[in-house]
């Protein structure tokens, strides 16, 4: 499944998969058939679930595991044989991976000092990196006595430090708590966006990916399913997979009545018809998956002017502070769900009550049949 993104000019790409193949066992393949560019500059997260290639993918690219074929290539350069230390990358993992019985300055030195780097050279770039991470203050201090934060910013200071062409980052704010990891996801990308070095980061969690990066590629089962900008990935989805998996999605299973250019008619089981955009279909009478954002269905008067309209009945409310989750039986489904801002919510609405609501053709996506239970 070729993925190569042909917009990127051969100059302003810094790393190429071409083919890239990778098996433990010599049957079962975690990548199938990566074929990726990355571009110089670019903050680059690779998503998806466990098991999905993308850390093995991340692992190639660092040297730690080597491809069962295909090429990596970096900067215009074959790496397959290039041993990690001669690769020019730093690396950032969840587990900080720092040296206890070094103070935060040594842990930085270290990489310096074994690229042969002189004492006032290693001194000066050990300063800089320790403000660019606002920890000037903690150079003497041992790894144990940091915080987890302050620990994930020396790891981060450490992959910078020798000033490397790319950065890759495996979930690196996995043990953080929610609050210091969403601090710590805008100090990573505001670092990016000041150095402009290039980085590949590894995540399970699709807020983070959506919030750090300028594009996405999103894994499952060793392939990349799609690849984009995270607004592109979550408005227009290439598949059930991709829909389901980034962000809430409403999925409505039917079949297809008929498709004219762009837009297409499917049946639902209950035999409603929905006018939807056609995005992954096949032919007439084989099955389809409608895909449906939360926040895009209009509830009430709102849904007047909307081409799919229907009657919902409202089973809960769910509150989330500023929104609240309305999940309705709607088209024979218990768990449709309408996301409403609080201002915008009918105090008047109740359990119970039956509610017309309804979406615009363009808000619906008609992709392929989801072969899981759902």
């Amino acid at each position: 499944m070729s993925q190569v993104d042909s917009s990127a000019g051969a100059s302003d790409v810094l790393v190429s998969f071409r083919g890239v193949q990778k098996s433990y066992d010599g049957e079962n393949l975690i990548v199938k058939d990566l074929n990726l560019d990355i571009r110089k500059g670019e903050f680059l997260t690779l998503l998806g679930p466990s098991g999905s290639g993308k850390t093995t993918s991340l692992m190639m690219l660092a040297g730690f595991e080597t491809p069962t074929a295909g090429e990596i290539q970096l900067a215009g350069r074959s790496i397959n044989n290039v041993p990690p230390h001669k690769r020019d990358i730093g690396m950032v993992f969840q587990n900080y991976a720092l040296f206890p019985h070094m103070t935060v300055a040594e842990n930085l030195a270290f990489p310096l000092t074994v690229r042969g780097l002189n004492k006032s050279d290693v001194s000066d770039r050990v300063k800089r990196v320790l403000s660019m991470v606002q920890l000037d203050t903690f150079a003497q201090r041992y790894p144990a006595q940091l915080s987890g934060g302050q620990q994930q910013r020396v790891a981060l200071a450490r992959a910078l430090v020798f000033e490397p062409q790319l950065v890759l980052m495996d979930e690196p704010l996995g043990a953080l708590d929610k609050q210091l990891r969403e601090h710590m996801q805008m100090e990573i990308k505001h670092l990016h966006q000041r150095l402009g070095v290039t980085v590949v980061y590894v995540t399970h969690d699709q807020g983070e990916a959506l919030t750090m990066s300028d594009r996405v590629a999103v894994f499952h089962q060793g392939e990349i399913q799609q690849i984009a900008p995270p607004r592109t990935l979550y408005e227009e989805p290439k598949n059930t997979f991709v829909a389901n998996f980034i962000g809430e999605n409403n999925r409505l299973n039917g079949r297809l009545h008929s498709h004219t250019g762009d837009r297409c008619l499917v049946e639902l089981g209950r035999g409603e018809k929905v006018e939807a955009l056609a995005v992954n279909v096949g032919k007439p009478g084989e099955p389809v998956t409608l895909s449906i954002r939360p926040e895009r269905v209009s509830l009430n008067g709102a849904s007047e002017q909307c081409v799919n309209r229907f009657s919902g009945r409202v089973a809960e409310f769910i509150y989330l502070g500023d929104h609240v989750r309305v999940r309705l039986e709607v088209c024979g489904k218990n768990d449709f769900f309408v996301k409403q801002p609080i201002a915008e919510l009918d105090p008047g609405l109740a359990v119970g009550d039956v509610v017309p609501l309804g979406w615009q053709v363009e808000h619906v996506r008609a992709l392929d049949p989801l072969l899981e239970a759902n």
